[in-house]
């Protein structure tokens, strides 16, 4: 048996550190409008979904109503008052988000109802919290990305 020179170890890593930077390297590569894309359309989802079972037909729900006068339970706001807000939000936000307009404030309402929602009512949930919030906080540190109504209205302006 021979021992590996130390040679052929420097190669080894030599060739596995190459291949480490041209991974890098490609994934610097992936196009910030495909990240900014993906950090509307995903998160926007669950918050349409969840607009979704607080409507019934173009009304609210009674489970809605029901739902915020027992378990959110949100302190100095009427339930139903909540209940209205937060199936409109959800609904108007996620649509905005989506399509790209007025994107930066529409992150911000949803992160706002993101905190709300970890704060007063699933504060055990924080991880998942955490994934929509830096999702939002990309967007509205750094915009939609160019595949979006912004960008379109932005260089019309221009």
């Amino acid at each position: 048996m021979t021992a590996a020179s130390p040679s052929s170890h420097a190669a080894r890593s030599g060739g596995l550190a190459a291949l480490i930077e041209r991974l890098v390297a490609l994934f610097e590569r992936i196009p910030y409008s495909v990240l900014a894309l993906a950090a509307r359309v995903f998160p926007a989802a669950v918050f349409w979904q969840s607009g979704q079972t607080k409507v019934d037909g173009f009304g609210l729900s009674d489970s809605a109503v029901f739902l915020f006068q027992e378990e959110y339970k949100l302190p100095l706001v009427d339930p139903t008052i909540a209940a209205y807000s937060a199936a409109v939000a959800e609904h108007l936000l996620p649509i905005l988000l989506v399509i790209g307009l007025a994107s930066r404030f529409a992150a911000l309402g949803l992160l706002g109802m993101t905190l709300v929602i970890e704060i007063f009512v699933y504060p055990d949930a924080w991880p998942t919290h955490g994934v929509w919030a830096a999702c939002f906080l990309v967007v509205v540190a750094r915009g939609p990305g160019v595949v979006s109504l912004d960008h379109l209205i932005a260089r019309w302006w221009r």
